[in-house]
């Protein structure tokens, strides 16, 4: 819970205790998902407001996260995304993924992406971080 908590505040920009969708966009867009449109991270928003503020809260932010795939699914990704039987995804292991799926990115903006959700700060995402990230 702790880790989504800091999750939690990282993506709230302003501090304010709620994630808007502009803030749910930004979060997506730095994991090098340039797909969700401001629109689709409103929708998101509405369907887990539960307070009909137009903004999500840490408990709407927790139904977001579990509204993700499932744990088979995030771990089938995660091996795919790893590559280098570390357990871990490291800057180097993302962009040779990113690359196959037609993404060129440098190590330095794969090192940014998993900055964002890398909660113990060891510059990788283990799954757990990575199930985060995929969530969001």
């Amino acid at each position: 819970m702790e880790v989504y908590k800091r999750l939690f505040e990282q993506i709230d920009e302003n501090g304010d205790g709620k994630i808007s969708a502009l803030e749910l966009q930004q979060c997506v867009h730095l994991i090098g998902k340039d797909i969700l449109l401001f629109e689709e991270a409103e929708a998101a928003i509405v369907a887990h407001d539960s307070d009909n503020d137009g903004l999500l809260d840490f408990g709407d932010f927790m139904r977001l996260v579990e509204d993700g795939g499932t744990e088979e699914e995030l771990k089938e990704a995660f091996r795919m995304y790893e590559m280098e039987g570390c357990g871990c995804i490291t800057p180097e292991s993302l962009k040779r993924m990113l690359h196959r799926l037609g993404e060129k990115r440098t190590v330095d903006e794969c090192r940014g992406m998993i900055a964002r959700y890398d909660i113990n700060g060891d510059g990788l995402l283990n799954f757990e971080e990575f199930v985060i990230m995929m969530r969001c």
